[in-house]
């Protein structure tokens, strides 16, 4: 019976950090619609967080490859006065990206809604 105890406090445990994580991203960045994004993305900083081998294959025409797994030591590339715009595949990961930029000085974020996969703009693509 305890072990039932312990798994139930588990879950509620993920569940309540997975609702508070969402709510501090929603504060952190602006999700925008492909339309509001491809209107303001080439005057900022545009910005793909997935990994190198992912960028290879395909993105949005113009962007920066700055993978997450990466950022803590190139975040500095970055201009502060400017618009931020990221993307990876879904949103999560620009999501978790826009909170550590929030969190050092960074105001203007800006995330593709849905991700690359939703993405209908240019590409520049490896054959």
């Amino acid at each position: 019976m305890t072990w039932l105890w312990t798994i139930l406090i588990i879950v509620v445990v993920i569940v309540a950090s997975a609702l508070i994580t969402s709510m501090r991203s929603k504060k952190a960045v602006t999700k925008l619609s492909e339309e509001d994004f491809k209107a303001g993305y080439r005057k900022a900083q545009l910005i793909d967080v997935r990994e190198k081998g992912e960028f290879d294959s395909s993105h949005i025409l113009g962007a920066r490859n700055l993978p997450t797994t990466q950022l803590r030591n190139r975040y500095k590339e970055l201009r502060q006065d400017l618009p931020v715009y990221l993307y990876c595949e879904n949103g999560g990961r620009s999501s978790r990206t826009a909170l550590f930029l929030k969190k050092k000085g960074y105001t203007q974020l800006y995330a593709l809604d849905g991700g690359f996969k939703n993405w209908s703009g240019r590409v520049k693509s490896t054959k």
